[in-house]
C-alpha cells in the first residue's frame, strides 16, 4: 500500500518533492536499534548473513523486528569483541540495514541483512544494550556524469578486472554485484570495491565515512590497488611453490626412469656396490701389511653378500670404513733441520734454555739417525710453565701433524684400546682415532695429565698405556675394535704431568723425564711482553701497542704482587682483565693509547694478592725451602717455649705423617745432642716446646724440612738467632746425617725470589744444583752439608 508522509514525519531514500508517493518499505525511521560489529564495517548495497550471539544481542534484534520498518543500524567498534564495547568505542557513522530473515544455527543467531543507507549518530537514546540512537541519514545524491568521478570509476573497474584472474572468488563477488547494480553506478561500485578488499577495518571505515563520492572513490582506488599488489604477490608465491613441486616430481620420475634404464643395460650400482667401490678406491693409495690386507679382503667378501637391511651390514660397513681410513704406510716427511728447530723454539718460548737444549739434542739424534721415532718424552712441571705448548713447538719443528688428548680422569681402558665390535656403538680407542684424524702414521701425539689417570671396575687405563708407550711392543699395537696390528712405533709421544708420584713405576720407566721448573720474574717479564700481552690484545680486538700500553714497571708489579706462581696462567688472566677494562675506557671516549703505569695497577686489578716476603729472623725462627705443585716456596718454621712446668713437644700446621715423623726425629736428635751444640740439656727436660709450620690451612708433608726443624729447636735451646739470613732444606736422620731431597731447582728459585742469597743443601744434591742454569745460580752462596754438625756450624758461627 502506498502512503504519503511529510518530511518531518519520515525520510525517504530519494530527493523527490514531498508530494511524491513513496513505498512504505523505503521509509527509514529517525530512531533505530544499534548493533555493534567488530570485524569490518557494513556497506550499503551489501546483503550478507550475520552471525550474532543471542545471549548478548537477541533483545536488539527483537527491538528492530518489532518496529514497522524492520531496520537496524550496524556500527563498527574499536574493540576486538563487540560485547565489550562501550560508548567511546563506537565510530560515529554506520549503515542502516533491513532485516530479511532471522534463524538459529548451532546455538547462534543468523540474521540476513541488506545494507540500505549511511547514517550518523546524532544522539544516543540508550547507552547500554540494547543500544538505540537517533540518527541522520546520508542518501546518495543523484549521479551526474562528472569526468573525475567517471575516470576513478573506470580505474576501479579495470583493477577489479585484473584481480579476477588472480583469485576466482573476486569473479563470483563481481557477478553478484552486476546482478543487483549497474556498473555505471559509481556510488555502489565504490562501496562494493571497498568491501572486496582485505584492508584494515579502520581504512574501510574511512571509506564508509566518505560521504562525498569523489573522495570516497579516491580512497577506494588506493585500497583496491593495494589489494592487487597483495594478490599478485600471493600468485607469484603460489606459482613458485607449484614450480618447485613440479621440479621435485619431475626429478623423482627421471631418477626412477634412470634406475630402470641402468638396470636394463647392466650398468646400475646399488648402495652396497657403491660402498665396496669406495673402499677399494681408498685402498689403492695405502700400503697395507699382509695381516691387514687379509682381514680387509675377508670383510669385503662378507660385506658384498650381506643384505643392506641386516644389522650386520651396518656393523661391517663401519668396520671397513675405519680400516680404510687409517693412514697405512702414509708418513709425513720430517724437517730435520737443527737451525730451524732452534728458531721455532726461540720464537715460541722465552726462557727454558735447558729444556730447549734437551729438545735440540733429541732432534740432533734424529738427524744423525735419519728419522725421529720410538721416543716417549715426559714433561713434568707446575701448571702453566709451557708443557703443552712445547709439544706443539716440537711438532712444528719436525713438520709433523699434532694431536692432543687429555688422560685426566680417564677410568675406562676402552678409551685406550677401543671397544670390542660385539658392543653396540663400539669404536676404536683414542690412539687409533688420532691416526685417523691426522692422516699420518708418524704424528706427534700429546698425552696431557698422565699423572691424573684413574682406575675403576672398567679397567686400569695406566696399565693399558704400558703397551702403547713401550717401543718394543707398540709396533704391533692391537686395538680391540680393529683386531688388526697397527704400527705406533713411528709416532712421537709427548706426555705431561704435574708430579711423578702418581705415575706407576713401570709406566714411568718407559719415558724420558724432562723437568720444567717455574719461571723467574725476569723470564715472566719477557714472556708477558713477547707472547702474553700481544695475544691478549688480539683477543680483545685491540691494535698491537696502538691502543693499550703497559709499562715495564707495571708488568713487574703484576708479576711480583699478583701472579707469583711458577707458571704464567694467572699472569695472562690479569693481563686479560686489564685489556677488558681498557676496551671499556676506549669505548667511553678515553684518550688512546690507554697507558697503564705502575701506580694504575691497583685500579685495574685491586689490592695486591702477595706482599714481598720479608725473611723473619729471631730466636727459634728458621727459613726453610719447600716444593709444591705450583713451584717452590719459602716458609719460616717457628719454635717457642710455652712454659717450664713439664716436658712436652707440640706440633701444629696441618702436617702429614712423614713431616710429623721428621719433627719427632729433629726433636730427639737435638735433645740427645744438646750438649754438643752448646745447649743446656736441662732446657728440654723442663720445657713444653711448640713447633709450628705457618700457613696452617695448607696441608704439608715430606721429609725435606728435617734440618730446618732441628735448627729452629736448636736456636730456641741456645737462645740465639742465626748469624745471617739463610734458608735450608734436607732430610735429617737420628744420627745427624743430611739426606738428599727433591725439587732443588724450584726451591732455589723460591729463595732467589724471596731475596735470600745464602742456602744450605744436602751434599748429595750437589749434582742437581749444578744442573740449574748459571743465570739462576749467579749471586747465590750455597753450602753443602752431609751432617747436621756442618749445618749448625754455618748457622751459629761467629
Amino acid at each position: 500500500m502506498d502512503i504519503e508522509l511529510s518530511e518531518e514525519e519520515s525520510h525517504t531514500n530519494n530527493d523527490a518533492p514531498n508530494s511524491e508517493l513513496v513505498r512504505a518499505r523505503d521509509i527509514l525511521p529517525g530512531a533505530i536499534p544499534i548493533l555493534p560489529i567488530s570485524e569490518r564495517p557494513f556497506f550499503p548495497g551489501q546483503a550478507i548473513p550475520l552471525l550474532v550471539d543471542p545471549a548478548a544481542w537477541e533483545s536488539t534484534i527483537k527491538a528492530a523486528q518489532e518496529n514497522a520498518h524492520n531496520v537496524i543500524g550496524l556500527i563498527l567498534v574499536k574493540t576486538d569483541r563487540a560485547e565489550q564495547a562501550g560508548m567511546r568505542d563506537f565510530y560515529r557513522m554506520g549503515t542502516a540495514c533491513r532485516i530479511h530473515r532471522v534463524s538459529r544455527q548451532d546455538g547462534r543467531m543468523q540474521v540476513l541483512l541488506e545494507g540500505v543507507e549511511r547514517f550518523r549518530v546524532v544522539d544516543w537514546l540508550s547507552r547500554k544494550a540494547p543500544f538505540q540512537a537517533r540518527v541522520e541519514y546520508y542518501p546518495e545524491a543523484r549521479y551526474e556524469e562528472i569526468p573525475e568521478i567517471k575516470a576513478y570509476a573506470i580505474a576501479v573497474i579495470n583493477t577489479i578486472k585484473e584481480l579476477i584472474p588472480l583469485n576466482p572468488l573476486y569473479g563470483e563477488e563481481f557477478k553478484l554485484f552486476l546482478d543487483n547494480f549497474h556498473p555505471n553506478d559509481p556510488s555502489h561500485l565504490a562501496d562494493f570495491a571497498a568491501s572486496l578488499t582485505t584492508s584494515a577495518r579502520h581504512e574501510q571505515q574511512e571509506v564508509l565515512e566518505a560521504v562525498d563520492l569523489l573522495r570516497r572513490l579516491e580512497r577506494v582506488h588506493v585500497l583496491i590497488n593495494k589489494e592487487l599488489e597483495v594478490a599478485k604477490a600471493q600468485a607469484h608465491i603460489r606459482k613458485q611453490v607449484e614450480q618447485e613441486m613440479q621440479d621435485h616430481q619431475r626429478e623423482h620420475i627421471l631418477r626412477e626412469q634412470l634406475k630402470v634404464i641402468q638396470k636394463e643395460l647392466g650398468i646400475s650400482k646399488d648402495d652396497r656396490t657403491a660402498e665396496v667401490d669406495k673402499f677399494r678406491e681408498r685402498l689403492e693409495a695405502l700400503q697395507l701389511p699382509a695381516t691387514a690386507k687379509s682381514r680387509i679382503d675377508d670383510e669385503m667378501q662378507k660385506f658384498s653378500v650381506l643384505e643392506t637391511g641386516s644389522p650386520e651390514y651396518a656393523t661391517t660397513r663401519n668396520y671397513l670404513d675405519w680400516l680404510t681410513l687409517l693412514p697405512w704406510g702414509k708418513y709425513s716427511e720430517d724437517q730435520l733441520d737443527l737451525e730451524r728447530a732452534q728458531e721455532i723454539l726461540d720464537a715460541d718460548h722465552d726462557g727454558l734454555e735447558d729444556i730447549k737444549q734437551r729438545i735440540l739434542e733429541f732432534v740432533g739424534v734424529g738427524i744423525m739417525k735419519g728419522e725421529v721415532s720410538g721416543s716417549i718424552i715426559l714433561f713434568v712441571g707446575p701448571p702453566g710453565v709451557g708443557k703443552t705448548s712445547l709439544g706443539r713447538s716440537i711438532a712444528r719443528a719436525l713438520g709433523r701433524k699434532f694431536f692432543r688428548f687429555s688422560l685426566g680422569g680417564m677410568r675406562d681402558e676402552a678409551e685406550i684400546k677401543g671397544h670390542r665390535r660385539t658392543y653396540v656403538g663400539a669404536m676404536p680407542g683414542k690412539f687409533i682415532q688420532a691416526f685417523k684424524d691426522t692422516q699420518s702414521a708418524n704424528p706427534v701425539i700429546m698425552l696431557d695429565e698422565i699423572d691424573k689417570v684413574g682406575a675403576s671396575y672398567q679397567g686400569d687405563p695406566a696399565s693399558a698405556l704400558l703397551e702403547v708407550l713401550d717401543p718394543e711392543q707398540n709396533s704391533d699395537f692391537l686395538d680391540h675394535y680393529l683386531d688388526v696390528p697397527f704400527d705406533l712405533s713411528k709416532a712421537l709421544f709427548i706426555c705431561t704431568a704435574n708430579q711423578l708420584d702418581t705415575i706407576p713405576g713401570p709406566l714411568l720407566d718407559r719415558m724420558e723425564v724432562i723437568q720444567l721448573s717455574g719461571y723467574l720474574a725476569s723470564e715472566k717479564l719477557d714472556i708477558a711482553r713477547n707472547h702474553l700481552l700481544p695475544r691478549q690484545l688480539v683477543r680483545h680486538g685491540l691494535k698491537k701497542r696502538g691502543q693499550l700500553r703497559i709499562d715495564k714497571a707495571a708488568l713487574r708489579k703484576i708479576i711480583e704482587q699478583y701472579a707469583r706462581e711458577a707458571g704464567v696462567r694467572r699472569l695472562e688472566k690479569h693481563l686479560g682483565q686489564i685489556a677488558r677494562k681498557a676496551v671499556v675506557k676506549i669505548l667511553g671516549g678515553a684518550k688512546q693509547p690507554v697507558h697503564v703505569r705502575v701506580g694504575d695497577v691497583e685500579e685495574y686489578l685491586g689490592k695486591p694478592v702477595f706482599v714481598k716476603d720479608k725473611p723473619i729472623s729471631g730466636v727459634g725462627l728458621i727459613t726453610g725451602l719447600a716444593w709444591t705443585a705450583m713451584g717452590g716456596a719459602t716458609l719460616t718454621i717457628e719454635a717457642t717455649r710455652i712454659h717450664s712446668f713439664s716436658r712436652g713437644f707440640k706440633l701444629t700446621g696441618q702436617l702429614g705423617e712423614v713431616m710429623k715423623e721428621s719433627a719427632e726425629i729433629a726433636y730427639s736428635y737435638v735433645l740427645a745432642n744438646a750438649a754438643r751444640f752448646d745447649a743446656s740439656p736441662d732446657f728440654f727436660e723442663n720445657s713444653l716446646v711448640h713447633l709450628h709450620v705457618p700457613a696452617g690451612a695448607t696441608p704439608k708433608d715430606g721429609p725435606s724440612a728435617g734440618i730446618t726443624m732441628a735448627s729452629a729447636l736448636l736456636s730456641l735451646a741456645r737462645r740465639r738467632k742465626p748469624v745471617r739470613n739463610i734458608a735450608m732444606t734436607g732430610e735429617l736422620t737420628l744420627t745427624g746425617q743430611v739426606l738428599p731431597v727433591g725439587g732443588i731447582r724450584e726451591k732455589v728459585i723460591a729463595a732467589r725470589r724471596a731475596g735470600i742469597r745464602v742456602l744450605i743443601l744436602p751434599t748429595a744434591n750437589k749434582g742437581d744444583f749444578e744442573e740449574i742454569p748459571d743465570y739462576i745460580r749467579s749471586g747465590l752462596t750455597v753450602n753443602f752439608a752431609s751432617h747436621y754438625q756442618e749445618v749448625a756450624a754455618l748457622l751459629f758461627k761467629r
